[in-house]
């Protein structure tokens, strides 16, 4: 059975298992309260999304998503391997997005990325099938794991925002790198998939906090 992250009540319960087990996380979670679900659509209009907002800040991201939208209509893999290269021109897409798109529609029509396998992988298995589609790299399944899969395990150590509020929260000497704190979040499991959402939470408290400041 996979354990999914569907309301509060999910991350309520792991944020107390968190808690219990030492005291930072009782610090982070007095300063974020409960974290945001970000629960989003899956399927390939999921993956979709998750390709527009790669190394994009929100506003540009949502900005690229409404010209995609604006030119494709609902997004679908038969849609985009259908597209003219005007078409991909006119999304905003760059090229690399472009490819990494198409090859995606194409690995979901031949099934050489079953989604409804998806629905029931382990995150380590998730990884493995989506990774090997070119252009998905471990951050894009990271995310297709946690807010369109809602797995409760997921995590996502490559994150710069992540890594960032665990060196503050955990007193680390230096930012950790992805490895480094994947080995970390070992020490987490089963709820790692609640641990990044408030490290996400927490990094946007430290954000704020520089802003007071300045």
């Amino acid at each position: 059975m996979t354990h999914r992250i569907t309301c509060d009540a999910d991350l309520e319960e792991g944020m107390a298992a968190l808690r219990a087990r030492h005291q930072d996380w009782g610090a982070i979670i007095d300063r974020t309260g409960i974290p945001p679900l970000r629960r989003r659509e899956g399927g390939f209009a999921g993956i979709a999304a998750i390709i527009v907002s790669q190394q994009l800040s929100v506003a540009s991201a949502r900005a690229v998503m409404a010209r995609v939208e604006s030119v494709f209509g609902r997004l679908t893999p038969d849609r985009i391997l259908a597209a003219t290269d005007d078409e991909m021109r006119l999304s905003g897409l760059s090229r690399p997005k472009q490819r990494t798109m198409r090859a995606v529609a194409q690995a979901i029509t031949t099934r050489q990325l079953d989604l409804d396998a998806l629905e029931t992988a382990t995150p380590e298995q998730v990884h493995a099938l989506m990774t090997a589609v070119s252009g998905i790299g471990p951050w894009t399944a990271d995310i297709y794991l946690l807010f369109c899969l809602g797995h409760r395990d997921g995590f996502a150590p490559g994150d710069l925002a992540i890594q960032e509020a665990a060196r503050v929260a955990f007193r680390l000497p230096a930012r950790p790198k992805a490895a480094e704190l994947e080995a970390l979040a070992e020490g987490w499991r089963p709820w790692r998939g609640v641990a990044a959402r408030l490290l996400w939470a927490y990094h946007a408290v430290l954000k704020a906090r520089e802003g007071v400041n300045a």
